[in-house]
């Protein structure tokens, strides 16, 4: 599973790396589970992040965090050990040895290409998951791992588990909640950072912390009112650990975002990530 990284701002997504590697998928959909909305009940009019352009926009906001760049498409054939204790990290939204999520998406890709030239890792990586060790993997994983990134299959195995695990849960619980682009994307954005989950400071923990303190639109509350208790629920889970304590992601990003109440989250965007100023103009 994905931990945001950034040069001299590694993060680590908390989770125990044992449990995910245990039941990776039906973590993915606990969130979406929790507390839906009442029957009947759909996000206001506006174009949501599934939009094609929106979800472009998603990405490029959580790439700006993630590997200081707004060019997403380049992360595909991204892989390091950031010394977490979860292994190698890779790809568009950082996939994980010792996690389950990257054996996930290399059997995936099996699956669409059989005997890619990734095929012959998978013994290896079925041994490291739940761990740090890279046996079996080590240089020749990680040149074949750029290799295969060069492959529009592998490309679009990436797309779908980051759409399966990821951005299709927080679109959907966003919806239920009756958030519109800007709050879907903030969903979005904490799960890819904190994985899927109940626990306090993964996904599920946090919203269900917002809710607390806050009336989601479905029910019947203000939307800034509700975003804001939730992202303050994300700043506090990011402190729990010192490699997330730097929280502009949230200060100089999401909050920008909210403060000008553009809850489509429509260009022009500007804001700031560890110092660094990043705009989407159209």
């Amino acid at each position: 599973m994905h931990r945001a990284r950034h040069s001299g701002h590694r993060t680590v997504r908390i989770a125990l790396a044992v449990l995910l590697a245990a039941a990776p998928a039906s973590l993915a959909t606990v969130s979406v589970a929790h507390a839906a909305a009442p029957a009947g009940v759909t996000a206001k009019a506006g174009v949501g992040l599934d939009d094609p352009h929106k979800k472009d926009i998603a990405m490029q906001l959580v790439s700006s965090a993630e590997n200081s760049s707004l060019n997403w498409k380049a992360q595909y054939g991204y892989i390091e050990d950031i010394g977490d204790q979860r292994g190698y990290t890779a790809g568009i939204i950082g996939f994980c040895s010792g996690t389950g999520d990257m054996l996930d998406l290399v059997e995936h890709y099996n699956s669409l290409k059989p005997g890619n030239v990734l095929a012959e890792y998978l013994p290896a990586l079925r041994k490291v998951n739940g761990s740090d060790s890279h046996a079996g993997l080590g240089s020749a994983f990680e040149r074949d791992w750029a290799a295969a990134a060069k492959d529009t299959v592998f490309q679009q195995a990436q797309n779908d588990e980051r759409d399966r695990v990821y951005f299709n849960p927080a679109v959907s619980q966003a919806k239920a909640d009756g958030l519109r682009a800007l709050g879907q994307f903030a969903y979005y954005d904490a799960i890819v950072m904190h994985g899927p989950g109940s626990d306090s400071v993964s996904f599920g923990g946090i919203r269900k912390t917002a809710m607390k303190k806050a009336r989601t639109p479905a029910q019947g509350g203000d939307e800034t009112t509700y975003l804001n208790a939730f992202l303050d629920a994300r700043k506090a889970a990011m402190k729990t650990e010192e490699a997330h304590s730097d929280t502009s992601r949230v200060d100089t990003e999401q909050r920008v975002f909210l403060k000008a109440r553009n809850f489509d989250l429509n260009p022009p965007l500007k804001w700031k990530v560890y110092g660094d100023s990043y705009s989407i103009n159209s």
